[in-house]
């Protein structure tokens, strides 16, 4: 029943006892209550798009998971070679951009009589490669750092939970998975050892200084280059009386 409140609410027994809000709070829970008791939930995990009489909005992780985009950042993962080795080449860029400083790699090196051609032509490789999934702060840094596309975070998947600290550090055992890529620029894709090619190395860009056309003078006499000479060089000194 409505009723009109009092200017000064402490006159007012009722107003003082909050009865009647308080019935009015408890309409609104059972009315809210009894809807989502008999009528069926949607199940979309696209919680705005649901329909129905059903009010409920919760996600029932993990039986039901939302669609993440495309660029969602998920758990690191190691791409493996054809072989199944890592691609990572141990050059630390990862490790050195990270602003949480949670990776960590240990570098070894390979023998250049390694029976795997892909191994010979592959200076280092890490030996321990460690990431602390608690002190990530899923930047992605580390992902655009890389030279060698030998990390990644497109898993799609949560840090799952653990009981102790321990079980976040993540080791090379854990973190290689997935499909092995392979580039046309890969080393291995192009020589077969790591000694020097047959034929003279050809830079892909230019010297300085090379192929340039000489300047002139407005006189049209050649621009004098500067030559270094091991010769003392008169200075003037000039001095005040």
């Amino acid at each position: 029943m409505a009723y009109k409140a009092t200017k000064n609410p402490t006159t007012d027994l009722r107003e003082r006892l909050f009865i009647p809000e308080l019935l009015r709070g408890l309409a609104i829970t059972t009315r809210h209550f009894l809807r989502n008791l008999f009528n069926p939930r949607d199940t979309n995990t696209q919680v705005v798009d649901r329909k129905g009489a059903n009010l409920v909005s919760t996600v029932s992780y993990p039986e039901e998971k939302p669609l993440y985009p495309p660029g969602y950042r998920g758990l690191h993962r190691l791409v493996p070679r054809e072989d199944g080795k890592p691609r990572c080449v141990a050059c630390y860029m990862c490790a050195t951009i990270c602003p949480a400083q949670c990776i960590y790699i240990e570098a070894g090196e390979y023998e250049t009589t390694d029976a795997d051609s892909e191994s010979r032509v592959i200076e280092k490789f890490p030996t321990q490669f460690v990431i602390d999934e608690l002190r990530c702060i899923v930047c992605g840094l580390c992902v655009d750092a890389c030279p060698k596309d030998a990390i990644r975070m497109d898993t799609g998947l949560h840090t799952p939970s653990e009981y102790n600290r321990s079980g976040f550090v993540w080791d090379i055992p854990k973190l290689l998975q997935g499909p092995p890529v392979s580039h046309p620029s890969d080393p291995w894709n192009k020589r077969g050892s790591s000694s020097p090619p047959p034929h003279q190395h050809k830079e892909a860009h230019t010297r300085i200084g090379e192929g340039l056309v000489p300047l002139k003078l407005p006189g049209g006499e050649p621009h004098k280059r500067t030559e270094v000479t091991d010769q003392p060089i008169p200075v003037t000194r000039f001095l005040k009386d």
